[in-house]
């Protein structure tokens, strides 16, 4: 039988009012502020009421390397969630909130899907309670802050030619990622060469989901480097009296927004940091909250465990001072299959028709990437829990073969059909992350945050990513010296690289050795609290395909939403 759409599927979910979702958290109305019927922000004051509660099971949910498809990370947080209800345990989930230049692209949104979904849908995929709006205003509160004081006189010594403060919208629109502004009259302000980053990509976006208090935010939004004078001295948001401004935008958008799932678990929905070039994860105070909040807590990371996983573990960690006691790797039949070098998948696309045959040994061929990712969580000292989620298309050979490798691997696993059967369907992998969260775990930085960045980085290209070593340009050499000297060498490291290989070269698949990582460009984060190499090309404003879901969503003669997916 069909499944529904995910649009009907969520329309049909049954919602329990959020003061009761709440009242389940320990969370007084007191601390509750509502938008609409079907959200509500919770106050910061929540996090020293519930701090003398007892701490949950904190999961991190991460994936194998994905195809350009995605492998439902989202959709098996949301569905293990459901599933510890069904094993006599109260989860609270933690995701971002989706970005709408993805939503209207190819992507889709970000709700998860079938009957492991965050509802209602519509509201948390189409700008929910404004928070990313907020981040939009407070960034280009910034850049016009900048613009402005080049036209007054430039009395800090801005270098024109050395503003790596951008604008930013949450929209697909590669029209605009290269620009030219204050062209006119004298009156119109300073020409310069700028661009646009989509929202997401921000520092704005990772610094409020790295922040712990309204307070931490201030002192973050102070330090953002938006350029250097021609001597090399770093200019920052506090000096151009930016930062005030921007608080006070980002005021409401610091406090995390509460919905709930098909079966009426908690989410907390906060922040959507850019998963290549930021941290991929969601906020801090989402989980200052959420950690009291229930049995377990359970947040994704962005990407492959090379990517969002290592960034949750070495900079999200850090901030928030809360510890990890397991983590699921999501695998997917077709993804270990693309693994094997066999098959091209495209987004927007069908599946190539040979990838759909019943082949273990094709899984078996591709295996090394989920090794390879089991590793890269055990590097931390935490256990890891395969989730094979169900496509379908899939045989059940192929799924065992999935098992054997977690198994050699030393890793507990789970066939998981939470998409077709909400909760139910993860009700085996909730109760292997109950297992694997009761183990003695020793948690453990990849680095020291006293070791040089070129440590850093060179620590998790080899030990991470598998490569032989690291490959710095002129320019950046001269960068990280630059930021040595500025006093950002303490800083964690956010290498931006491509999430379609754990190497740098998206062609590579499975577990490339034998490569170097070549490292283009540095840049600073001041304010988010990390440095991040450029290796490749990265795209920062993404652009819109030629069937984008823009072309599909729209309004029926009921005036209710239609396409969206």
């Amino acid at each position: 039988m069909a499944i529904p759409s995910d649009l009907d599927i969520a329309r049909a979910a049954l919602l329990k009012p959020l003061d009761d979702i709440a009242h389940e958290l320990g969370i007084g109305e007191h601390l509750l502020e509502p938008y609409g019927e079907s959200v509500v922000k919770i106050k910061l004051a929540a996090i020293d009421e519930l701090a003398d509660r007892p701490k949950a099971k904190y999961v991190v949910v991460t994936a194998i390397t994905p195809t350009p498809l995605g492998e439902g990370k989202t959709t098996t947080t949301v569905g293990l969630g459901q599933g510890f209800r069904h094993i006599g345990k109260r989860a609270t989930v933690a995701i971002r909130q989706p970005s709408m230049g993805p939503t209207f692209g190819i992507k889709g949104g970000a709700a998860g899907g079938g009957y492991s979904q965050v509802v209602p849908m519509e509201v948390l995929n189409l700008h929910l309670t404004g928070d990313m709006h907020a981040v939009t205003a407070a960034h280009n509160m910034l850049s016009a802050m900048i613009d402005n004081h080049l036209y007054q006189g430039n009395q800090l010594g801005l270098d024109q030619h050395n503003i790596t403060w951008r604008r930013v919208l949450d929209v697909n629109d590669r029209a605009l990622r290269n620009i030219v502004v204050g062209l006119g009259s004298r009156m119109d302000g300073v020409p310069r060469q700028t661009g646009f980053d989509i929202t997401a990509a921000s520092e704005v976006m990772a610094t409020l989901a790295l922040s712990s208090s309204l307070a931490d935010l201030r002192a973050r939004l102070g330090r953002i480097v938006v350029g250097y004078t021609s001597a090399g001295d770093p200019v920052t948001a506090e000096q151009l009296s930016g930062a005030g401004s921007m608080a006070v935008i980002l005021r409401d958008a610091i406090k995390p927004n509460l919905l709930q799932t098909m079966e009426n678990t908690p989410v907390l929905v906060h922040t959507g940091p850019f998963g290549n070039i930021a941290t991929g994860n969601s906020s801090v105070v989402a989980d200052l909250i959420g950690i009291h909040a229930g049995d377990f807590l359970i947040t994704e990371a962005g990407f492959g465990a090379d990517m969002g996983a290592e960034r949750f573990f070495n900079i999200k960690c850090r901030a928030s001072g809360l510890r990890p006691d397991a983590a699921v790797v999501v695998a997917t039949v077709r993804a270990l299959k693309a693994h094997s070098g066999k098959y091209k998948v495209v987004a927007g696309k069908p599946l190539p028709e040979d990838l759909l045959a019943c082949s273990p040994d094709d899984v078996l061929a591709g295996a090394a990437n989920l090794r390879k990712q089991i590793e890269n969580v055990r590097l931390h000292g935490v256990s890891p829990v395969v989730a094979i989620n169900a496509f379908p298309t899939d045989h059940p050979s192929e799924h065992d073969a999935i098992r054997e490798v977690a198994a050699a691997a030393g890793a507990r696993s789970a066939v998981c059909t939470h998409f077709a059967d909400g909760g139910r369907g993860a009700a085996e992998l909730a109760e292997a992350v109950a297992e694997a969260a009761e183990e003695p775990t020793e948690f453990r930085f990849l680095y020291d945050s006293q070791a040089s960045l070129k440590e850093k980085i060179e620590t998790v290209a080899t030990r991470v990513y598998g490569a032989d070593g690291v490959d710095y340009s002129a320019q950046a050499s001269k960068q990280l010296a630059t930021y040595e000297k500025a006093g950002f060498g303490t800083l964690p490291v956010c290498i931006a690289k491509t999430h379609l290989s754990i190497s740098s070269d998206p062609s590579l698949k499975g577990a490339p050795t034998g490569w170097t990582l070549p490292v283009r460009e540095i840049r600073a984060s001041v304010g988010a609290g990390f440095v991040y190499p450029i290796c490749g090309e990265m795209r920062t404003m993404p652009g819109l395909g030629t069937n984008p879901a823009a072309a599909r969503i729209d309004l029926d003669e009921n005036g209710e939403i239609v396409g969206l997916s």
